[in-house]
């Protein structure tokens, strides 16, 4: 199992974070390099972006590199990734943390700016339930400037397709087995050392208050967050990348 890290090295804990989620999807940079893409073929390669429940914030850590030029506002309501956030960005002006919390109908107030080019999240909005999503939903079509771009990267199973998705779900897992296996690690694991490290140990104990120990929300599929998206005001919305397991859906307002 991989050592603690020093708390003061805030970039260590964001590649471990990283690390962390690509055992759970291996194919995490791709989704990431297509959603950049369709940020700079919809909102060119210097975007307002809003990194939307931007946990570490991963997506913003990329888009940075990718678009130099770019600005980002992180939200999000976890106080431990937003910790690690904050001292990773400390020294970026590009960079502004905001903690709010999705469900409460108020947090597009709290935001610094009234509209973006682009809205972009990924593995995150499961926590929610469809109905808290299409609020959501709303919420976003209202921040995107008109020609502006929303993209969401989540687990967005098809329920037509049970076989396939038995077939993908055990290969995945049992490659997940191996890796485990040999020392890779999982979400609890990874918890439990931030629970450990003194800079961390108090707001990973107020996020499990929050939140509990994982996601009570749904996993609707990607035609249903594209009619979902359409449905809350923007004009078109599609899936532009898939795996057997997610989906990245856009929605152009």
């Amino acid at each position: 199992m991989e050592s603690a890290v020093s708390a003061a090295d805030w970039r260590a804990w964001q590649e471990s974070w990283d690390r962390q989620q690509e055992w759970y999807m291996p194919d995490r940079e791709e989704r990431f390099r297509v959603m950049l893409d369709m940020v700079e073929a919809t909102a060119g390669p210097a975007p307002r972006v809003l990194d939307l429940a931007c946990g570490t914030g991963s997506i913003t850590d990329r888009l940075l590199a990718r678009f130099p030029d770019a600005t980002s506002t992180g939200v999000d309501l976890d106080p431990a990734l937003l910790t690690i956030a904050g001292g990773y960005f400390r020294d970026d002006p590009r960079v502004t943390l905001v903690t709010a919390d999705l469900k409460d109908p108020g947090w597009p107030a709290l935001l610094p700016h009234t509209a973006y080019d682009a809205v972009l999240t990924a593995t995150a909005l499961h926590w929610l339930r469809s109905d808290d999503l299409r609020v959501l939903y709303g919420q976003l079509a209202g921040l995107v400037r008109p020609g502006g771009v929303f993209l969401n990267a989540d687990h967005m199973p098809d329920p037509a397709t049970p076989r396939i998705n038995a077939a993908e779900r055990a290969l995945r897992h049992a490659r997940m087995d191996r890796e485990k296996a040999a020392g890779v690690l999982d979400w609890q694991a990874w918890w439990q050392l931030a629970a450990a490290d003194p800079a961390l140990a108090a707001p990973t104990a107020e996020r499990f208050r929050i939140y509990g120990e994982h996601a009570d929300g749904d996993t609707p599929s990607a035609a249903w967050h594209a009619a979902a998206l359409v449905d809350a005001g923007f004009g078109e919305a599609r899936t532009v990348w898939s795996s057997p397991s997610d989906a990245l859906v856009l929605a152009l307002r």
